[in-house]
């Protein structure tokens, strides 16, 4: 008797304009080439006329640089959540700011206006 294979099946997402993603040159990622992972931002998405393939046009992050024409096959969307869950999370109840992540304490400095290290004394 053989188990049956399981494969991860990424649902078809479609993505909007300003959605930032993860994705992937598949060229460079199949050569073993380094350099072939990316953080995006959507810029537009447009169909090929010769195969009828939805493809989007990104700004690559780290460089500000265009690309254009990517499969979504290979990318994935970065979710909101992921990237706040440190802030979410932080201990608020705790005085030393040591114990937040660096993005947290810089979230609460922005929100609360304050310029110092430690945080507004609990009434």
């Amino acid at each position: 008797m053989t188990q049956p294979q399981t494969q991860a099946v990424q649902p078809k997402v479609t993505y909007t304009k300003g959605d930032i993603v993860l994705f992937r040159d598949v060229e460079r990622f199949w050569l073993g080439l380094p350099g072939h992972t990316f953080v995006g931002r959507v810029e537009r998405s447009w169909t090929n006329v010769h195969n009828g393939k939805l493809l989007y046009d990104l700004t690559e992050l780290s460089g500000n640089r265009a690309r254009a024409g990517i499969d979504p096959d290979y990318m994935r969307l970065l979710p909101a959540t992921d990237a706040m869950h440190d802030i979410d999370t932080a201990p608020l109840s705790e005085t030393d700011t040591g114990a937040m992540t660096p993005a947290a304490v810089a979230w609460l400095r922005q929100h609360l206006g304050q310029d110092s290290s430690a945080l507004p004394a609990r009434p």
